[in-house]
């Protein structure tokens, strides 16, 4: 029975994937919304019951304590239009059964055509949004655990005489099941409360103070193997206050080939993706991991993921 429903599941989630996919870009915090991770790219960035060595905490806070050792991850995205992306993050364990972990999310847009009133160019200008993570996770029982992100916020606003400056804070809130041999399962609550506070009296003559919400999702997810396919989905919806804004399903699949390699695949927020990963040694056996995500983005282009993790 298992071995029939399946397949027609994952078929399913695919298909929703294109038919209830809506646009929620435009709202702030676009960029925590945007992924990783290139490994969890690469499968559709459906991660939130998967335990992601290269950043556990974005996924679901309360996946970090299944870590047993100290990781470090570094994360780059080669984007088109001039737009960058970057992740960084370490995680480690807080005997006898909790772990922390600090990470840093950067994006922004660069060369910017500044113009005058009179539309001559003034300079080129660029635009940053800034995410600092403090994480902590908790086990409750070995098989279960909590965890909270909290995130400090952070968008500059370029200007041609000066730049102004959203700040604000936020928060996530993750429960994982974990099992040795089914499938784990896990929820997540992302950008509870998040939002940008804006001052605007110094540049418009009556600007006052301006409060930018962040959308909140709230997705449930599952990962567990399916033949020789490490198989991860989520589904979720995303919230406006009472209004929503559109639904999410992530679903990817990873091959592995002699233990140290690995092909994925996988579709998530309106996206398609491939990739693939190395296990490597640097100081200690399989201690490092070099993964790589090719993101189809219509119509803005190809993106190139790359990410280097290491355990210690």
């Amino acid at each position: 029975m298992i071995s029939y429903f399946r397949p027609h599941l994952i078929f399913f989630l695919f298909s929703l994937t294109i038919l209830f996919g809506r646009n929620y870009a435009s709202f702030a915090g676009g960029f925590l919304r945007m992924g990783s991770s290139a490994r969890s790219m690469a499968m559709g960035s459906g991660f939130t019951a998967e335990i992601d060595a290269s950043f556990a905490a974005y996924h679901n806070p309360a996946a970090m304590v299944f870590l047993n050792k100290r990781q470090l991850g570094f994360s780059h995205h080669f984007l088109p239009l001039d737009r960058r992306f970057m992740a960084a993050n370490l995680s480690a364990p807080l005997p006898p059964s909790a772990s922390v972990g600090l990470a840093w999310v950067s994006a922004g847009v660069d060369k910017i055509d500044g113009r005058s009133i009179a539309g001559e160019h003034t300079q080129y200008l660029s635009t940053s949004e800034d995410a600092f993570f403090i994480s902590f996770a908790q086990k409750i029982l070995p098989w279960f655990s909590v965890g909270l992100n909290i995130k400090i916020l952070n968008h500059q606003l370029p200007m041609n005489t000066m730049n102004i400056a959203g700040k604000g804070m936020g928060m996530d809130f993750g429960v994982f099941i974990h099992s040795e041999s089914g499938p784990n399962l896990a929820f997540m609550v992302q950008d509870l409360n998040s939002r940008y506070q804006w001052k605007t009296d110094k540049i418009f003559e009556r600007g006052k103070n301006y409060v930018e919400q962040f959308p909140t999702l709230y997705r449930a997810g599952s990962s567990f193997i399916y033949k020789s396919i490490y198989m991860t989905l989520d589904a979720g919806v995303v919230m406006n206050g009472n209004e929503l804004l559109g639904y999410t399903m992530r679903v990817g699949g990873e091959y592995s080939y002699l233990d140290n390699y690995y092909l994925r695949g996988g579709l998530g927020n309106g996206r398609m993706s491939v990739g693939a990963g190395l296990d490597w040694s640097l100081l200690k056996e399989n201690d490092g991991r070099l993964d790589y995500a090719f993101v189809f983005e219509n119509p803005a282009g190809a993106a190139h993921i790359f990410t280097y993790a290491f355990t210690f």
